[in-house]
């Protein structure tokens, strides 16, 4: 186990380094002094200078810094001590640039002395490296295993679907006017609007068609075991005393095969369990790295769903290099989407500031992750925490791209009104913005952490 959380660690530590060399690179690019680039926050545990840039690993692996030279001494056509303006219509404050001249800073390389245009490239490239990480991540995992296209793998018999004119085999590729790229696209969509119509554009034999499939409610008797199943067949919860938890399953558990038959995702666990007409079922788990073998009798209990009448799997297909690239990008944009739309659904109400997580629920999720792929040997371990690498790397660049005081986005906005206004806001103002911003990000950061540390217990 700690092996696993130091392999988390180290994970979201290159992420935040990609995102922080983003900075650097660009900084440089630009003539702009770098003063430190660090990885974490507090005491530095290890330090060393080259040329004008000390590198710090600091004691708290959560976070890092690239401090720019005069980055945060931006002031607006203030005069000096003389009574002259400053040709650059900004400058640092007395105060910093003497101690950076004490230090032998050559001030000409200063963020503050830059175009605007060259602190805008400075400021994006953060975020925008974290993009080029997840697209990374996405070309190795597509071009190892393929993609999940959302194709229709069973079809009910007198459902809505056989009266929609769905077929097996059919490819999804819209639904309601969303695009449907992936499995997962249909399967977010159908959690949050189950009761809805669905206009759906499908692909079969080459050729695109349109239908309108009307979910039916039902109230049915089925059975269950009393399990709440999240992806890769990993059990979240269990309920106490259902057939599960008498069987001796446990949150965590990963499901491996059920009757001999493999299960490679939650709906085949769901199908089986529902078709078992009452007989017992042979689980197999994965537990702690080792599989165990358990007997499980679903019970019959009254349940309430829209029914469709179809199932997709999300089997991966294999692709060429070139749709490799293509659905990289799609798996990119995919993860992007996945962030606003969650952020949206913060102010419906849907989702709330509990349902967020900070480093330690980031790396805990990272370190069971870790854990239940080991069965599958280390490729699938590699491949998993790439997975989630690149969407929790295109999930930093969204969240730092947002205008929110402290960020990268809040600094961008003020850049932005500096080209629309012809001048740079005042350095108070500002500061005064992101001073409030960091205070309410470290309030909730703080309330997060706390949050994640008691999940854990």
């Amino acid at each position: 186990m700690v092996l696993n959380i130091i392999l988390a660690i180290l994970v979201l530590s290159i992420i935040i380094i990609i995102h922080e060399f983003g900075h650097f690179i660009v900084a440089k690019a630009n003539g702009i002094t770098v003063v430190e680039f660090s990885l974490g926050f507090g005491p530095k545990l290890i330090h060393f200078k080259k040329g004008e840039t000390e590198y710090c690993l600091k004691l708290l692996p959560f976070g890092g810094a690239c401090i720019m030279l005069g980055q945060d001494f931006i002031e607006s056509e203030s005069d000096d001590e003389d009574g002259d303006l400053k040709d650059e219509g900004s400058y640092m404050s007395q105060k910093a640039l003497e101690s950076a001249l004490d230090k032998g800073y050559d001030m000409s390389k200063s963020f503050a002395n830059k175009s605007v245009w060259s602190r805008i490239a400075v400021i994006a490239a953060g975020p925008i490296f974290n993009f080029i990480l997840a697209f990374v991540c996405a070309i190795v995992i597509i071009g190892s295993i393929g993609y999940d296209p959302c194709t229709v793998d069973v079809i009910y018999d007198n459902s809505p679907a056989t009266q929609a004119g769905l077929q097996v085999g059919d490819k999804i590729v819209k639904v309601n006017n969303q695009g449907v790229t992936f499995y997962r696209d249909y399967s977010f969509y159908r959690y949050y609007h189950a009761d809805k119509e669905m206009k759906i554009t499908y692909v079969r034999d080459g050729e695109k068609y349109t239908t309108t499939l009307t979910p039916q409610y039902v109230k049915q008797e089925k059975y269950q075991m009393g399990i709440v199943i999240s992806e890769n067949c990993m059990i979240s919860s269990v309920s106490e005393d259902t057939p599960a938890d008498k069987a001796g399953i446990k949150a965590k558990d990963i499901i491996k095969s059920i009757n001999g038959v493999e299960m490679t995702n939650n709906t085949q666990v769901t199908e089986a369990i529902t078709s078992c007409n009452g007989q017992q079922l042979d689980v197999v788990v994965v537990r702690d790295g080792k599989e165990v073998n358990l007997k499980v009798t679903p019970e019959y209990v009254e349940n309430e769903s829209y029914y469709t009448g179809f199932a997709c799997y999300g089997a991966r297909t294999k692709l060429s290099p070139m749709g490799t690239i293509k659905y990289a990008f799609c798996e990119v944009g995919y993860s992007i989407n996945t962030v606003i739309r969650s952020l949206g659904m913060m102010f419906t109400g849907q989702v709330g500031v509990n349902d967020l997580s900070g480093p330690v629920g980031t790396v805990s999720v990272m370190s069971d992750i870790v854990e239940e792929s080991k069965a599958d040997g280390t490729f699938y371990v590699f491949l998993n925490l790439l997975n989630l690498a690149g969407l929790i790397s295109a999930n930093l660049g969204v969240m730092n791209l947002l205008p929110i005081p402290a960020l990268d986005g809040g600094r961008l906005v003020f850049l932005i009104l500096e080209v629309l206004r012809g001048k740079p806001v005042k350095k108070e103002h500002e500061g005064m913005v992101h001073f409030i911003g960091m205070i309410l990000l470290v309030i909730l950061m703080v309330y997060i952490m706390f949050k994640d540390i008691r999940g854990l217990f």
